[in-house]
């Protein structure tokens, strides 16, 4: 795994979004970072862990 590389002005300039796709057979989150070609993931909904649950 590559180093975390950012600084915090380079944070600073990012724009981050979430997205819910529904295909009729798999509901996946996606998250990609708006600014930077070829910087999103995609993960099933299924496997992922409520927010209250978390805390």
């Amino acid at each position: 795994m590559a180093p975390n590389t950012a600084t915090p002005e380079s944070v600073a300039q990012r724009e981050v979004m979430a997205s819910l796709d529904d295909d009729g057979r798999t509901e996946r989150l996606i998250i990609a970072d708006t600014t930077a070609d070829d910087a999103w993931l995609s993960v099933p909904v299924s496997g992922s862990v409520a927010l209250q649950d978390w805390q």
